[in-house]
């Protein structure tokens, strides 16, 4: 076992790995159905979501339950000027707007929500992230004119003289001449992105950064102790954790081209940090598992036609995942080698001197009535 996990914690080995999983992802859906394809996908939007809630929980150690705000904002950040502009000349650049501007405004936000949040702890900042949800969907019901109220917000729709027929255009069709079906095309768009955020989580949370998130998560006085600003670095992450959650957002639109005040409600964003629990916080592969738990759940339990239960699978699972990996799916190879560990230690007892065993049997013999009378 030991020869494995040396294997395995090879440098080169672990980037075989992850190249044998990048060429099975671009193969897949161009063998895959539609519907396989738009999992995946959505897999990829909540996994960039969980992310960003992995780096202020998992990470950092504070309390963030308004995740999904940043994600509905996101969502509509990209969805308004994508939908206004459509069939015009800057249409093109609509799309490089969104983007743009669902990383900026969710960023700001979370900023300005850290400021006041960071120097809080534990339920306080947890009753500020609530707020964000909560207030979220009643806004974007209010300014309807922006967000389309209860109807929601499609970008399906013909350009501009072409009739306005909604739900028949597609702006993230696939280009001319690509080869490629429409799912095909958001997919890999989807992956893309997707693939450029783990990669600079991945080094954020190897780097100075990461360690510095790690001393905050576990004790605040010895990072002050150490020259390291608690309160910049919740700030810090607070922030890095909205911008995750508005290209999540950005992404929900690339893969569903719609959104409605339903995406920033509260119950979606519980369902994120039970996401974060099950995959495993402080992980990045945990990321992944837990937005692979957010979207297959309620697709399993709907087809097995079981939705009105699909709360009470992820109840369930959750308290599975705490009582026999407190550190989430994530740390499942980690909970198999200490078991593993653990059982060659005690078939080494078992298999020890049986003769050293007699000895000591032996000195400790209680002595016998003739003996003692001598």
């Amino acid at each position: 076992m030991s020869a494995v996990t040396a294997f395995l914690a090879n440098r080169w080995v672990r980037l075989g790995v992850f190249g044998v999983v990048l060429v099975v992802l671009g193969v897949l859906p161009l063998i895959a159905d539609p519907f396989t394809n738009q999992t995946i996908a959505r897999i990829a939007v909540f996994a960039v979501a969980v992310l960003g809630l992995n780096i202020v929980m998992g990470y950092t150690g504070q309390v963030s339950l308004g995740q999904i705000f940043f994600v509905g904002v996101g969502a509509y950040c990209a969805a308004i000027p994508i939908r206004a502009w459509w069939g015009t000349d800057v249409y093109t650049w609509s799309i490089v707007i969104g983007l743009v501007l669902a990383i900026v405004v969710p960023g700001v936000i979370g900023l300005l929500v850290a400021l006041a949040a960071a120097r809080l702890r534990g339920l306080a900042i947890a009753m500020i992230t609530i707020a964000l949800p909560i207030i979220g969907v009643p806004l974007a019901k209010r300014f309807s004119d922006l967000t389309g109220g209860n109807e929601g917000l499609s970008v399906r729709r013909l350009p501009y003289g072409e009739g306005d027929a909604a739900g028949v255009g597609n702006p993230f069709a696939a280009p001319a001449g690509s080869g490629l079906a429409n799912d095909q095309w958001q997919y890999y768009l989807v992956l893309l992105i997707a693939i450029i955020v783990f990669v600079l989580a991945y080094f954020l949370v190897r780097g100075r950064y990461g360690r510095a998130f790690a001393i905050v998560r576990e004790n605040e006085a010895v990072a002050a102790s150490m020259g390291i600003s608690p309160y910049r670095y919740k700030v810090l992450s607070f922030t890095i954790a909205a911008v995750f959650g508005g290209i999540a957002g950005f992404l929900y639109i690339v893969a569903l081209q719609y959104t409605s005040s339903e995406t920033l409600s509260f119950g979606h964003s519980i369902e994120l940090v039970i996401a974060t629990i099950v995959g495993g916080a402080g992980s990045i592969v945990g990321s992944i598992l837990g937005g692979a738990f957010y979207v297959l759940i309620p697709q399993i339990t709907n087809a097995l036609q079981l939705s009105d239960y699909t709360l009470v699978a992820q109840g369930v699972i959750i308290l599975l995942v705490l009582f026999l990996l407190p550190g989430g799916l994530a740390s499942l190879p980690r909970t198999i080698r200490r078991l593993a560990r653990r059982r060659r230690g005690a078939h080494s007892v078992d298999a020890g001197d049986p003769a050293g065993s007699a000895s000591v049997t032996t000195q400790h013999q209680v002595p016998t009535s003739k003996e003692r009378n001598t």
